[in-house]
Protein backbone atom coordinates (compact mmCIF):
# COMPACT_ATOMS: atom_id res chain seq x y z
CA UNK A 1 0.00 0.00 0.00
CA UNK A 2 1.30 3.41 -0.96
CA UNK A 3 0.65 5.66 2.03
CA UNK A 4 0.26 8.83 0.02
CA UNK A 5 -2.71 9.59 2.23
CA UNK A 6 -0.26 10.55 4.99
CA UNK A 7 1.56 13.27 3.11
CA UNK A 8 -0.41 14.90 0.25
CA UNK A 9 -0.45 18.30 1.97
CA UNK A 10 3.21 17.91 2.85
CA UNK A 11 4.18 17.30 -0.77
CA UNK A 12 2.48 20.54 -1.80
CA UNK A 13 4.00 22.29 1.21
CA UNK A 14 7.52 21.21 0.23
CA UNK A 15 6.90 22.50 -3.28
CA UNK A 16 5.73 25.89 -2.02
CA UNK A 17 8.71 26.19 0.28
CA UNK A 18 11.20 25.29 -2.42
CA UNK A 19 9.64 27.67 -4.95
CA UNK A 20 9.44 30.70 -2.72
CA UNK A 21 13.09 31.36 -1.93
CA UNK A 22 16.53 30.86 -3.36
CA UNK A 23 17.53 29.17 -0.10
CA UNK A 24 16.30 25.60 0.40
CA UNK A 25 15.44 23.82 3.61
CA UNK A 26 18.22 21.34 3.02
CA UNK A 27 20.69 24.23 3.30
CA UNK A 28 19.89 24.48 7.01
CA UNK A 29 23.10 24.02 9.01
CA UNK A 30 24.26 25.99 12.02
CA UNK A 31 21.74 28.72 11.27
CA UNK A 32 18.61 26.78 10.35
CA UNK A 33 16.15 28.56 8.10
CA UNK A 34 12.95 27.84 6.26
CA UNK A 35 11.51 28.98 3.00
CA UNK A 36 9.31 32.06 2.88
CA UNK A 37 5.91 30.90 1.65
CA UNK A 38 4.39 33.18 -0.95
CA UNK A 39 1.07 34.79 -0.01
CA UNK A 40 1.38 33.30 3.44
CA UNK A 41 -1.21 34.42 5.99
CA UNK A 42 0.06 34.83 9.51
CA UNK A 43 -1.61 33.16 12.46
CA UNK A 44 -2.67 36.51 13.89
CA UNK A 45 -4.16 37.59 10.56
CA UNK A 46 -5.98 34.27 10.23
CA UNK A 47 -7.43 34.63 13.71
CA UNK A 48 -8.76 38.04 12.80
CA UNK A 49 -10.47 36.72 9.69
CA UNK A 50 -13.72 35.12 10.78
CA UNK A 51 -14.26 33.60 7.33
CA UNK A 52 -11.01 31.63 7.44
CA UNK A 53 -10.76 28.28 9.18
CA UNK A 54 -7.52 26.38 9.60
CA UNK A 55 -9.14 22.94 9.88
CA UNK A 56 -12.63 21.51 9.44
CA UNK A 57 -15.05 20.03 11.93
CA UNK A 58 -14.39 16.36 12.62
CA UNK A 59 -17.64 15.33 10.95
CA UNK A 60 -17.50 17.81 8.09
CA UNK A 61 -18.00 15.11 5.47
CA UNK A 62 -21.38 14.26 7.05
CA UNK A 63 -22.68 17.82 7.01
CA UNK A 64 -25.10 19.24 4.50
CA UNK A 65 -23.67 20.70 1.27
CA UNK A 66 -25.96 23.73 1.61
CA UNK A 67 -24.42 24.65 4.97
CA UNK A 68 -21.30 26.83 4.78
CA UNK A 69 -18.41 26.30 4.59
CA UNK A 70 -18.35 22.65 3.48
CA UNK A 71 -19.54 20.60 0.55
CA UNK A 72 -20.40 17.59 2.70
CA UNK A 73 -22.58 14.61 1.89
CA UNK A 74 -25.72 15.60 3.79
CA UNK A 75 -25.68 12.37 5.79
CA UNK A 76 -26.90 13.77 9.10
CA UNK A 77 -29.61 15.79 7.35
CA UNK A 78 -30.74 12.62 5.61
CA UNK A 79 -31.17 10.78 8.90
CA UNK A 80 -33.08 13.59 10.60
CA UNK A 81 -35.24 14.80 7.72
CA UNK A 82 -35.71 11.89 5.34
CA UNK A 83 -35.21 8.66 7.29
CA UNK A 84 -36.57 9.50 10.75
CA UNK A 85 -39.93 7.81 10.05
CA UNK A 86 -38.59 5.04 7.85
CA UNK A 87 -37.45 1.59 8.87
CA UNK A 88 -34.45 -0.07 7.26
CA UNK A 89 -35.40 -2.91 4.94
CA UNK A 90 -32.05 -4.65 4.44
CA UNK A 91 -28.79 -5.22 6.25
CA UNK A 92 -26.21 -4.39 3.64
CA UNK A 93 -22.84 -6.16 3.53
CA UNK A 94 -19.89 -4.00 2.48
CA UNK A 95 -16.63 -5.77 1.70
CA UNK A 96 -13.55 -3.75 2.67
CA UNK A 97 -10.72 -5.03 0.48
CA UNK A 98 -7.78 -3.35 2.14
CA UNK A 99 -4.89 -3.76 4.58
CA UNK A 100 -7.03 -5.45 7.23
CA UNK A 101 -9.22 -3.76 9.82
CA UNK A 102 -9.21 -3.73 13.60
CA UNK A 103 -12.62 -5.33 14.09
CA UNK A 104 -12.02 -5.34 17.85
CA UNK A 105 -12.23 -1.54 17.77
CA UNK A 106 -14.89 -0.06 20.07
CA UNK A 107 -16.60 1.59 17.08
CA UNK A 108 -16.38 -1.36 14.66
CA UNK A 109 -16.85 -4.66 16.49
CA UNK A 110 -20.65 -4.46 16.54
CA UNK A 111 -20.78 -4.07 12.75
CA UNK A 112 -18.26 -6.73 11.78
CA UNK A 113 -19.71 -9.24 9.33
CA UNK A 114 -20.17 -12.73 10.75
CA UNK A 115 -20.23 -15.79 8.52
CA UNK A 116 -23.02 -17.62 10.30
CA UNK A 117 -22.46 -20.77 8.24
CA UNK A 118 -19.00 -21.19 9.73
CA UNK A 119 -18.21 -22.49 13.23
CA UNK A 120 -15.47 -20.44 14.83
CA UNK A 121 -12.06 -21.98 15.52
CA UNK A 122 -12.95 -25.60 14.75
CA UNK A 123 -10.39 -25.79 11.92
CA UNK A 124 -13.10 -26.96 9.53
CA UNK A 125 -14.53 -25.47 6.36
CA UNK A 126 -18.11 -25.76 7.58
CA UNK A 127 -19.74 -23.87 4.72
CA UNK A 128 -17.56 -25.55 2.05
CA UNK A 129 -16.50 -22.27 0.47
CA UNK A 130 -12.84 -23.23 0.46
CA UNK A 131 -11.82 -21.06 3.43
CA UNK A 132 -11.42 -22.50 6.91
CA UNK A 133 -12.86 -20.53 9.85
CA UNK A 134 -13.53 -17.43 7.75
CA UNK A 135 -15.73 -15.87 10.42
CA UNK A 136 -15.26 -12.19 9.54
CA UNK A 137 -13.69 -12.43 6.08
CA UNK A 138 -10.30 -13.59 4.80
CA UNK A 139 -6.61 -12.68 4.68
CA UNK A 140 -5.00 -13.31 1.30
CA UNK A 141 -1.59 -12.07 2.44
CA UNK A 142 -1.31 -14.28 5.50
CA UNK A 143 0.57 -17.55 5.91
CA UNK A 144 -0.93 -20.94 6.80
CA UNK A 145 0.90 -20.77 10.13
CA UNK A 146 -0.91 -17.54 11.07
CA UNK A 147 1.96 -15.23 10.07
CA UNK A 148 1.38 -12.10 8.01
CA UNK A 149 3.02 -10.40 5.07
CA UNK A 150 3.71 -6.82 6.16
CA UNK A 151 5.56 -5.27 3.24
CA UNK A 152 5.77 -5.84 -0.48
CA UNK A 153 7.43 -4.09 -3.39
CA UNK A 154 5.84 -1.86 -5.99
CA UNK A 155 4.50 -3.71 -9.01
CA UNK A 156 6.99 -1.66 -11.01
CA UNK A 157 9.82 -3.11 -8.93
CA UNK A 158 8.61 -6.67 -9.49
CA UNK A 159 8.27 -6.17 -13.24
CA UNK A 160 11.63 -4.44 -13.56
CA UNK A 161 13.35 -7.13 -11.49
CA UNK A 162 12.01 -9.88 -13.75
CA UNK A 163 12.89 -8.00 -16.94
CA UNK A 164 16.33 -7.11 -15.61
CA UNK A 165 17.17 -10.75 -15.00
CA UNK A 166 16.24 -11.55 -18.59
CA UNK A 167 17.55 -8.58 -20.55
CA UNK A 168 20.21 -6.73 -18.56
CA UNK A 169 23.09 -8.38 -20.40
CA UNK A 170 21.27 -8.85 -23.70
CA UNK A 171 22.63 -7.48 -26.98
CA UNK A 172 19.66 -6.04 -28.91
CA UNK A 173 21.38 -6.92 -32.20
CA UNK A 174 21.15 -10.61 -31.31
CA UNK A 175 17.46 -10.62 -30.34
CA UNK A 176 14.50 -11.89 -32.31
CA UNK A 177 11.57 -9.57 -33.06
CA UNK A 178 9.63 -10.88 -30.04
CA UNK A 179 12.69 -10.68 -27.81
CA UNK A 180 13.40 -7.16 -28.98
CA UNK A 181 9.88 -6.11 -27.92
CA UNK A 182 10.61 -7.53 -24.48
CA UNK A 183 13.96 -5.76 -24.39
CA UNK A 184 12.34 -2.42 -25.25
CA UNK A 185 9.78 -2.95 -22.47
CA UNK A 186 12.68 -3.63 -20.10
CA UNK A 187 14.24 -0.27 -21.04
CA UNK A 188 10.93 1.50 -20.31
CA UNK A 189 10.63 -0.24 -16.95
CA UNK A 190 14.21 0.64 -16.10
CA UNK A 191 13.59 4.33 -16.83
CA UNK A 192 10.39 4.33 -14.78
CA UNK A 193 12.07 2.55 -11.88
CA UNK A 194 15.06 4.88 -11.81
CA UNK A 195 12.73 7.89 -11.96
CA UNK A 196 10.77 6.56 -8.99
CA UNK A 197 13.97 5.91 -7.06
CA UNK A 198 15.21 9.45 -7.72
CA UNK A 199 11.84 10.82 -6.61
CA UNK A 200 12.17 8.96 -3.31
CA UNK A 201 15.70 10.25 -2.80
CA UNK A 202 14.68 13.84 -3.52
CA UNK A 203 11.70 13.62 -1.20
CA UNK A 204 13.92 12.20 1.51
CA UNK A 205 16.28 15.16 1.17
CA UNK A 206 13.41 17.66 1.28
CA UNK A 207 11.78 16.10 4.31
CA UNK A 208 15.14 15.89 6.04
CA UNK A 209 15.54 19.63 5.52
CA UNK A 210 12.12 20.33 7.00
CA UNK A 211 12.91 18.11 10.00
CA UNK A 212 16.11 20.05 10.66
CA UNK A 213 14.23 23.34 10.39
CA UNK A 214 11.66 22.05 12.89
CA UNK A 215 14.41 21.27 15.35
CA UNK A 216 15.69 24.82 14.91
CA UNK A 217 12.17 26.14 15.58
CA UNK A 218 11.97 24.12 18.80
CA UNK A 219 15.18 25.72 20.02
CA UNK A 220 14.30 29.22 18.87
CA UNK A 221 10.83 29.31 20.46
CA UNK A 222 11.74 27.11 23.43
CA UNK A 223 8.98 24.52 22.75
CA UNK A 224 8.83 20.79 22.15
CA UNK A 225 5.99 21.12 19.62
CA UNK A 226 5.50 24.05 17.24
CA UNK A 227 1.77 24.10 17.96
CA UNK A 228 2.74 25.38 21.40
CA UNK A 229 4.11 28.58 19.89
CA UNK A 230 1.87 31.51 20.82
CA UNK A 231 0.44 34.14 18.47
CA UNK A 232 2.51 36.71 20.34
CA UNK A 233 5.70 34.80 19.57
CA UNK A 234 4.73 34.60 15.90
CA UNK A 235 3.94 38.30 15.55
CA UNK A 236 6.44 39.98 13.20
CA UNK A 237 8.92 42.39 14.75
CA UNK A 238 11.16 45.04 13.27
CA UNK A 239 14.02 43.47 15.20
CA UNK A 240 13.60 40.07 13.54
CA UNK A 241 16.69 38.77 11.83
CA UNK A 242 16.38 36.60 8.71
CA UNK A 243 16.39 33.36 10.70
CA UNK A 244 13.62 34.58 13.02
CA UNK A 245 11.47 35.63 10.05
CA UNK A 246 11.90 32.28 8.36
CA UNK A 247 11.17 30.24 11.47
CA UNK A 248 8.00 32.24 12.10
CA UNK A 249 6.99 31.61 8.50
CA UNK A 250 7.64 27.90 8.96
CA UNK A 251 5.38 27.62 11.99
CA UNK A 252 2.67 29.72 10.33
CA UNK A 253 2.89 27.61 7.18
CA UNK A 254 2.47 24.39 9.16
CA UNK A 255 -0.61 25.75 10.90
CA UNK A 256 -2.22 27.31 7.85
CA UNK A 257 -1.73 24.12 5.81
CA UNK A 258 -2.97 21.85 8.60
CA UNK A 259 0.35 20.01 8.80
CA UNK A 260 1.46 18.39 12.06
CA UNK A 261 4.92 17.43 13.17
CA UNK A 262 3.74 13.83 13.12
CA UNK A 263 3.19 14.23 9.36
CA UNK A 264 6.93 14.79 9.00
CA UNK A 265 7.60 11.64 11.00
CA UNK A 266 5.10 9.70 8.86
CA UNK A 267 6.65 11.05 5.68
CA UNK A 268 10.11 10.08 6.90
CA UNK A 269 8.87 6.55 7.57
CA UNK A 270 7.25 6.46 4.13
CA UNK A 271 10.43 7.43 2.33
CA UNK A 272 12.40 4.87 4.33
CA UNK A 273 9.85 2.21 3.35
CA UNK A 274 10.19 3.19 -0.29
CA UNK A 275 13.91 2.50 -0.29
CA UNK A 276 13.91 -0.43 2.13
CA UNK A 277 10.91 -2.28 0.71
CA UNK A 278 8.91 -0.81 -2.18
CA UNK A 279 11.87 -0.11 -4.49
CA UNK A 280 14.26 -2.72 -3.13
CA UNK A 281 15.07 -5.16 -5.94
CA UNK A 282 16.32 -7.71 -3.43
CA UNK A 283 13.24 -7.70 -1.20
CA UNK A 284 10.71 -10.52 -1.65
CA UNK A 285 8.82 -12.02 1.27
CA UNK A 286 5.96 -13.59 -0.70
CA UNK A 287 7.08 -16.98 0.60
CA UNK A 288 5.31 -16.07 3.87
CA UNK A 289 1.97 -16.58 2.13
CA UNK A 290 2.92 -20.10 1.10
CA UNK A 291 1.25 -20.13 -2.32
CA UNK A 292 2.69 -20.61 -5.78
CA UNK A 293 2.16 -17.06 -6.96
CA UNK A 294 2.39 -18.02 -10.61
CA UNK A 295 -0.44 -20.54 -10.18
CA UNK A 296 -3.53 -18.41 -10.72
CA UNK A 297 -5.80 -21.43 -10.36
CA UNK A 298 -4.98 -21.62 -6.66
CA UNK A 299 -7.57 -19.46 -4.88
CA UNK A 300 -7.45 -21.07 -1.48
CA UNK A 301 -4.46 -19.77 0.45
CA UNK A 302 -3.90 -17.32 3.30
CA UNK A 303 -5.54 -17.37 6.74
CA UNK A 304 -8.51 -15.98 8.64
CA UNK A 305 -6.68 -13.15 10.46
CA UNK A 306 -8.51 -10.12 9.03
CA UNK A 307 -6.90 -7.73 11.52
CA UNK A 308 -3.35 -8.51 10.46
CA UNK A 309 -0.59 -5.91 10.81
CA UNK A 310 -0.21 -2.34 9.51
CA UNK A 311 -3.99 -2.09 9.40
CA UNK A 312 -4.48 1.63 10.08
CA UNK A 313 -5.54 2.29 6.48
CA UNK A 314 -8.16 -0.46 6.39
CA UNK A 315 -9.41 0.42 9.87
CA UNK A 316 -9.89 4.04 8.83
CA UNK A 317 -11.70 3.05 5.63
CA UNK A 318 -14.02 0.67 7.48
CA UNK A 319 -14.99 3.36 9.99
CA UNK A 320 -15.96 5.84 7.30
CA UNK A 321 -18.43 3.34 5.88
CA UNK A 322 -19.78 1.72 8.99
CA UNK A 323 -18.53 2.84 12.38
CA UNK A 324 -21.30 2.56 14.96
CA UNK A 325 -23.78 5.40 14.83
CA UNK A 326 -25.01 7.21 17.93
CA UNK A 327 -23.24 4.77 20.26
CA UNK A 328 -21.65 7.51 22.40
CA UNK A 329 -18.11 6.64 21.30
CA UNK A 330 -15.83 8.00 18.64
CA UNK A 331 -17.55 9.03 15.41
CA UNK A 332 -20.48 8.14 13.20
CA UNK A 333 -20.14 6.01 10.11
CA UNK A 334 -22.40 6.78 7.18
CA UNK A 335 -24.47 3.59 7.28
CA UNK A 336 -25.41 0.75 9.60
CA UNK A 337 -23.87 -2.16 7.71
CA UNK A 338 -22.00 -5.41 8.10
CA UNK A 339 -18.30 -4.99 7.33
CA UNK A 340 -16.72 -7.96 5.57
CA UNK A 341 -12.96 -7.56 5.96
CA UNK A 342 -10.72 -8.97 3.24
CA UNK A 343 -7.03 -8.34 3.90
CA UNK A 344 -5.28 -8.01 0.54
CA UNK A 345 -3.13 -4.87 0.53
CA UNK A 346 0.31 -4.80 2.20
CA UNK A 347 2.62 -1.85 2.68
CA UNK A 348 3.60 -1.64 -0.97
CA UNK A 349 1.59 -2.65 -4.05
CA UNK A 350 -1.16 -5.23 -3.88
CA UNK A 351 -0.82 -8.21 -6.23
CA UNK A 352 -3.28 -9.00 -9.02
CA UNK A 353 -3.82 -12.57 -7.88
CA UNK A 354 -4.84 -11.45 -4.39
CA UNK A 355 -7.08 -8.66 -5.70
CA UNK A 356 -8.90 -11.03 -8.03
CA UNK A 357 -9.42 -13.64 -5.34
CA UNK A 358 -10.58 -11.00 -2.85
CA UNK A 359 -13.21 -9.72 -5.30
CA UNK A 360 -14.42 -13.27 -5.91
CA UNK A 361 -14.53 -14.03 -2.20
CA UNK A 362 -16.64 -10.94 -1.55
CA UNK A 363 -19.05 -11.65 -4.38
CA UNK A 364 -19.43 -15.35 -3.56
CA UNK A 365 -20.03 -14.74 0.13
CA UNK A 366 -22.80 -12.20 -0.07
CA UNK A 367 -21.21 -8.75 -0.31
CA UNK A 368 -23.54 -6.14 -1.80
CA UNK A 369 -20.83 -3.50 -2.18
CA UNK A 370 -17.06 -3.80 -2.54
CA UNK A 371 -14.86 -0.89 -1.49
CA UNK A 372 -11.43 -0.79 -3.12
CA UNK A 373 -9.23 1.98 -1.70
CA UNK A 374 -6.06 0.93 -3.48
CA UNK A 375 -4.52 1.09 -6.93
CA UNK A 376 -1.37 0.96 -9.01
CA UNK A 377 -0.04 1.78 -12.46
CA UNK A 378 0.82 -1.75 -13.63
CA UNK A 379 -1.31 -4.90 -13.78
CA UNK A 380 0.58 -7.88 -15.25
CA UNK A 381 -2.26 -10.34 -14.57
CA UNK A 382 -5.08 -8.02 -15.54
CA UNK A 383 -7.01 -10.77 -17.32
CA UNK A 384 -7.34 -12.61 -14.02
CA UNK A 385 -8.60 -9.49 -12.26
CA UNK A 386 -10.95 -8.82 -15.18
CA UNK A 387 -12.49 -12.26 -14.78
CA UNK A 388 -13.19 -11.63 -11.10
CA UNK A 389 -14.70 -8.21 -11.84
CA UNK A 390 -16.89 -9.75 -14.54
CA UNK A 391 -18.17 -12.28 -12.03
CA UNK A 392 -18.95 -9.67 -9.39
CA UNK A 393 -20.60 -7.51 -12.01
CA UNK A 394 -22.74 -10.41 -13.19
CA UNK A 395 -24.16 -11.03 -9.71
CA UNK A 396 -24.96 -7.37 -9.12
CA UNK A 397 -22.22 -6.29 -6.73
CA UNK A 398 -21.51 -2.55 -6.78
CA UNK A 399 -17.75 -1.98 -6.97
CA UNK A 400 -16.39 1.36 -5.76
CA UNK A 401 -12.78 2.27 -6.50
CA UNK A 402 -10.57 5.12 -5.33
CA UNK A 403 -9.24 7.16 -8.26
CA UNK A 404 -5.71 7.42 -6.81
CA UNK A 405 -3.49 10.09 -5.29
CA UNK A 406 -0.99 11.06 -7.98
CA UNK A 407 -2.72 14.21 -9.29
CA UNK A 408 -3.00 12.49 -12.69
CA UNK A 409 -5.60 12.50 -15.44
CA UNK A 410 -6.53 8.82 -15.50
CA UNK A 411 -8.23 9.24 -18.85
CA UNK A 412 -4.65 8.92 -20.11
CA UNK A 413 -2.57 7.64 -17.16
CA UNK A 414 -2.77 3.93 -16.32
CA UNK A 415 -4.70 3.12 -13.15
CA UNK A 416 -5.65 -0.37 -11.94
CA UNK A 417 -7.92 -2.13 -11.17
CA UNK A 418 -10.00 -0.77 -14.01
CA UNK A 419 -13.59 -1.11 -15.13
CA UNK A 420 -12.34 -1.71 -18.69
CA UNK A 421 -11.58 -5.27 -19.77
CA UNK A 422 -8.60 -6.21 -21.90
CA UNK A 423 -10.84 -8.17 -24.25
CA UNK A 424 -13.32 -5.29 -24.68
CA UNK A 425 -16.32 -4.00 -22.75
CA UNK A 426 -16.46 -2.77 -19.20
CA UNK A 427 -18.05 -3.38 -15.82
CA UNK A 428 -21.51 -1.83 -15.50
CA UNK A 429 -21.69 -1.75 -11.70
CA UNK A 430 -18.59 0.35 -11.04
CA UNK A 431 -17.94 3.83 -9.62
CA UNK A 432 -14.56 5.60 -9.56
CA UNK A 433 -14.20 8.35 -6.96
CA UNK A 434 -11.98 11.44 -6.76
CA UNK A 435 -11.37 13.41 -3.56
CA UNK A 436 -12.78 16.83 -2.71
CA UNK A 437 -11.61 19.12 0.07
CA UNK A 438 -13.46 20.86 2.90
CA UNK A 439 -12.45 24.15 1.31
CA UNK A 440 -15.22 25.70 -0.77
CA UNK A 441 -12.94 27.97 -2.80
CA UNK A 442 -10.39 27.20 -5.50
CA UNK A 443 -8.97 24.46 -3.26
CA UNK A 444 -12.17 22.39 -3.51
CA UNK A 445 -10.50 19.61 -5.51
CA UNK A 446 -7.93 17.81 -3.37
CA UNK A 447 -4.48 18.68 -4.79
CA UNK A 448 -3.41 15.03 -4.78
CA UNK A 449 -6.55 13.54 -6.35
CA UNK A 450 -6.51 11.82 -9.71
CA UNK A 451 -9.22 13.03 -12.06
CA UNK A 452 -10.72 12.27 -15.45
CA UNK A 453 -13.65 13.55 -17.47
CA UNK A 454 -14.33 9.99 -18.64
CA UNK A 455 -12.89 7.69 -15.98
CA UNK A 456 -13.70 9.42 -12.68
CA UNK A 457 -17.43 9.35 -12.03
CA UNK A 458 -17.72 11.86 -9.20
CA UNK A 459 -15.90 13.39 -6.28
CA UNK A 460 -16.49 12.86 -2.55
CA UNK A 461 -15.00 14.29 0.64
CA UNK A 462 -11.46 12.97 1.00
CA UNK A 463 -9.43 15.57 2.91
CA UNK A 464 -9.08 15.51 6.71
CA UNK A 465 -11.63 12.72 7.13
CA UNK A 466 -11.94 11.71 10.78
CA UNK A 467 -12.39 7.99 11.36
CA UNK A 468 -11.34 4.95 13.32
CA UNK A 469 -7.72 3.96 13.89
CA UNK A 470 -6.35 0.79 15.51
CA UNK A 471 -6.52 0.24 19.26
CA UNK A 472 -9.65 2.33 19.85
CA UNK A 473 -8.02 5.41 18.42
CA UNK A 474 -9.26 7.96 15.85
CA UNK A 475 -7.48 10.15 13.34
CA UNK A 476 -8.11 12.48 10.41
CA UNK A 477 -6.26 11.60 7.20
CA UNK A 478 -6.63 12.36 3.52
CA UNK A 479 -6.76 10.53 0.21
CA UNK A 480 -9.06 9.18 -2.45
CA UNK A 481 -8.83 6.15 -0.16
CA UNK A 482 -11.14 8.13 2.14
CA UNK A 483 -13.40 9.43 -0.64
CA UNK A 484 -14.23 5.94 -1.95
CA UNK A 485 -15.66 4.65 1.37
CA UNK A 486 -17.71 7.84 1.65
CA UNK A 487 -19.44 6.77 -1.57
CA UNK A 488 -19.60 3.15 -0.40
CA UNK A 489 -21.33 4.34 2.77
CA UNK A 490 -23.76 6.46 0.76
CA UNK A 491 -24.54 3.51 -1.52
CA UNK A 492 -25.06 1.25 1.49
CA UNK A 493 -27.39 3.76 3.15
CA UNK A 494 -29.54 4.01 0.04
CA UNK A 495 -29.61 0.24 -0.39
CA UNK A 496 -30.58 -0.20 3.26
CA UNK A 497 -33.83 1.72 2.71
CA UNK A 498 -34.40 1.01 -0.99
CA UNK A 499 -33.27 -2.55 -1.67
CA UNK A 500 -35.80 -2.67 -4.53
CA UNK A 501 -33.35 -0.69 -6.65
CA UNK A 502 -31.25 -2.75 -9.03
CA UNK A 503 -27.51 -2.23 -8.74
CA UNK A 504 -27.56 -0.28 -11.99
CA UNK A 505 -30.37 1.92 -10.69
CA UNK A 506 -28.46 2.49 -7.45
CA UNK A 507 -25.43 3.62 -9.41
CA UNK A 508 -27.53 5.98 -11.53
CA UNK A 509 -29.23 7.42 -8.44
CA UNK A 510 -25.85 8.26 -6.91
CA UNK A 511 -24.45 9.80 -10.09
CA UNK A 512 -27.60 11.75 -10.99
CA UNK A 513 -27.97 13.44 -7.60
CA UNK A 514 -24.57 15.05 -7.09
CA UNK A 515 -23.99 18.53 -5.74
CA UNK A 516 -22.75 20.89 -8.43
CA UNK A 517 -20.48 23.36 -6.60
CA UNK A 518 -20.94 27.09 -6.95
CA UNK A 519 -17.16 27.31 -7.19
CA UNK A 520 -16.85 26.89 -10.95
CA UNK A 521 -13.05 26.91 -11.20
CA UNK A 522 -10.57 25.12 -8.96
CA UNK A 523 -6.86 24.55 -8.87
CA UNK A 524 -6.18 21.57 -11.08
CA UNK A 525 -5.03 18.57 -9.01
CA UNK A 526 -1.34 17.95 -9.45
CA UNK A 527 -0.71 21.45 -10.79
CA UNK A 528 2.48 23.10 -9.57
CA UNK A 529 1.53 26.46 -11.07
CA UNK A 530 -1.95 26.93 -9.60
CA UNK A 531 -3.62 26.33 -12.97
CA UNK A 532 -7.38 26.82 -12.75
CA UNK A 533 -9.81 24.46 -14.47
CA UNK A 534 -13.58 24.00 -14.30
CA UNK A 535 -14.48 21.60 -11.50
CA UNK A 536 -16.98 20.11 -13.96
CA UNK A 537 -14.08 18.96 -16.17
CA UNK A 538 -12.60 16.68 -13.53
CA UNK A 539 -15.24 13.94 -13.59
CA UNK A 540 -18.15 12.52 -15.56
CA UNK A 541 -20.80 14.17 -13.38
CA UNK A 542 -18.85 17.28 -12.43
CA UNK A 543 -20.20 16.99 -8.91
CA UNK A 544 -19.81 15.78 -5.32
CA UNK A 545 -21.79 12.91 -3.83
CA UNK A 546 -24.98 14.01 -2.03
CA UNK A 547 -26.86 11.35 -0.07
CA UNK A 548 -29.83 13.60 0.74
CA UNK A 549 -30.61 14.20 -2.91
CA UNK A 550 -29.78 10.58 -3.75
CA UNK A 551 -32.37 9.35 -1.25
CA UNK A 552 -34.96 11.67 -2.75
CA UNK A 553 -34.18 10.33 -6.21
CA UNK A 554 -34.29 6.75 -4.90
CA UNK A 555 -37.77 7.39 -3.48
CA UNK A 556 -38.90 8.80 -6.79
CA UNK A 557 -37.37 5.92 -8.73
CA UNK A 558 -39.02 3.28 -6.56
CA UNK A 559 -42.40 4.88 -5.90
CA UNK A 560 -42.67 7.40 -8.70
CA UNK A 561 -43.39 10.38 -6.45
Amino acid sequence: MKYYFKIPALVLFVFLLNCSSSKTLSDTTEKPATEAVENETSVTEAAADEEMIASPAEDWHLESPDTDPYYGTGTEKAYTELLADKKPKKKVIVAIIDSGSDIDHEDLYANAWVNRDEISDNNEDDDNNGYIDDIHGWNFIGGPDGSNLEYDTYELTRLYRAAKEQYEDADPDDLSEDELAGYNEYKKLKDAYQSKLMEAQQMGAQIGGIARALNAAHQFFGVSDIYSVTAEQLAPSEDDQAMAQQLKQLVSAFRDNGIKESDIEDATDEVESMTQYYLNLDYDERSIVGDDYEDLSNRYYGNNDVIGVHNSHGTHVAGIVGAGRDNSVGMNGIANVELMIIRTVPDGDERDKDVANAIRYAAENGADIINMSFGKSYSPYKEYVDAAIKYADSVGVLMIHAAGNDGDDIDTAANYPSRYYNDGGMAANWITVGASSWQEDQGLAAPFSNFGAKNVDLFAPGVDIYSTFPDNDYNAISGTSMAAPVVSGVAALIMTYYPELSTQQLREVILNSVTIPEQAEVVKPGSQTGELVPFSSLSVTGGIVNVTEALKLAEKTVNGN
